[in-house]
């Protein structure tokens, strides 16, 4: 075992436990206090990002509930390192926003293509002068909804006549500075919201912030309750005549993957559904290396959401490479026994939640002993590499389906991405059941 492998479980489960994130939000209240600051919530948009769309029509709302001063700055997209798939991101990312705006009674229509770029352009103008005027919020949503009309011959709203003209150079500048505060505060994305050291991801991550600042007894009198509360759809579950099966994607290095696997699998039983695992290799042993910028935001994204859904995460042994290779080729061995789910929640919660090195063979062992499997058994499965092509099979049915990363789900005719996603995989099995 490499020092490494030996000493990761015992940081990790310091630097992602619950009390370490609380003890860092104490201690920046604390210093927010002893330097006078307001409650100052930076808001970065990208215009043509239908996840900042949305996030534009709920900022109003959230200023009313809160004593907090907002600092929006326009940003451009994501870097390439950072956007793997960009195509398949910008697409799906219209379809999920619609999916949201529907389900939370927003604005936001998908017609199946991006922007042009002079009109994009154009409301980047818009925005920043907006922006010099103090009066982003008041116009934000407007210009996007004008942005994402289906009519591209529509003209501006005239309530945006009254900003001044801004020149080329005065955009390009506000976006390279936003764009380095960004990066400088470490995050990539637009419809990112940050306030004193952490990251909320548009309206979906919105609840945690709402949360955060009622702690610290930010919120206007009156003010009860969250926008938009965490749901999985699982207490509304119930079983349903025929419901179609679920197609599970998912990669055992994926943190998302692992908090997800539980609920999906809870889902199924609930509902009748049947759950077919379709296991893909990881990003970067696909030769799609993820930034350190990224990687950090999602594992300290997942530890804040595991905490809310209640589901063991914290203490991990990073699986990639030889243990996750391991762990594929007992997949199919674990569904021959009808033990799949058992294995790969043993598997998920081992790696992600235990520290267990599932590259030893005393560590896999335990995983496969934990799910009911015989370990001599599994040490015949390991020398059968029958999972690399099931695993390269089900990595291009989910480029198919015009998704690319993990966990990804298919209902029918219906895909989502997201492990925040099941109430939809929920409604998909409802609308679809015989």
């Amino acid at each position: 075992m490499s020092l490494k492998t030996l000493l990761m479980p015992m940081i990790t489960q310091r630097r992602f436990a619950r009390s370490t994130l609380l003890a860092k939000r104490a201690e920046a209240e604390r210093n927010r206090l002893a330097s006078g600051r307001p409650h100052r919530v930076y808001y970065f948009h990208q215009i043509d990002d239908p996840y900042s769309h949305l996030v534009a029509q709920v900022l109003p709302r959230l200023l009313s509930r809160y004593n907090i001063e907002l600092t929006p700055h326009v940003v451009s997209p994501p870097p390439s390192s950072a956007a793997p798939e960009r195509d398949k991101l910008v697409a799906f990312s219209r379809m999920d926003a619609a999916l949201l705006a529907q389900r939370h009674g927003l604005n936001f229509t998908d017609h199946r293509k991006q922007p042009a770029e002079e009109r994009t352009l154009q409301a980047n103008h818009t925005l920043v002068a907006a922006l010099e005027a103090g009066q982003f919020v008041e116009h934000a949503a407007a210009v996007g909804q004008w942005l994402w009309a289906a009519d591209e011959t529509q003209t501006p709203p005239e309530q945006l006549n009254s900003l001044n003209a801004v020149s080329n150079e005065v955009v390009q500048a506000h976006i390279a500075q936003a764009d380095a505060l960004r990066e400088k505060l470490g995050h990539y994305l637009g419809g990112m919201l940050y306030y004193e050291g952490e990251w909320y991801w548009g309206i979906d991550r919105l609840y945690h912030l709402e949360q955060r600042l009622q702690e610290v007894g930010a919120q206007r009198s009156g003010v009860f309750g969250l926008l938009f509360p965490a749901d999985d759809g699982l207490t509304h579950a119930r079983p349903l005549e025929n419901p179609p099966p679920i197609d599970f994607f998912f990669s055992f290095r994926s943190p998302y993957s692992a908090i997800v696997a539980p609920r999906i699998f809870e889902l199924g039983r609930l509902t009748g559904a049947t759950i077919n695992l379709r296991f893909v290799l990881p990003m970067v042993m696909r030769g799609l290396p993820v930034p350190k910028v990224k990687r950090e935001y999602i594992v300290h994204d997942t530890a804040r959401e595991a905490h809310v859904r209640g589901v063991p995460f914290g203490r991990l042994n990073d699986p990639v490479g030889k243990p996750t290779e391991r762990g594929l080729a007992l997949v199919p061995f674990a569904e021959q026994h009808g033990k799949g789910q058992e294995f790969v929640l043993a598997f998920m919660q081992g790696v992600w939640a235990e520290g267990i090195d599932a590259g030893s063979d005393k560590g896999l062992r335990t995983i496969v002993e934990r799910a009911g499997l015989p370990w001599n058994g599994a040490q015949a499965a390991l020398q059968d590499d029958i999972w690399w092509d099931t695993a390269q099979t089900n990595r291009e049915e989910l480029f198919v389906h015009g998704l690319w990363g993990v966990p990804s789900f298919k209902v029918g005719n219906t895909v989502l991405w997201g492990q925040d996603r099941l109430w939809a995989v929920h409604n998909a099995l409802c609308a679809q059941s015989a």
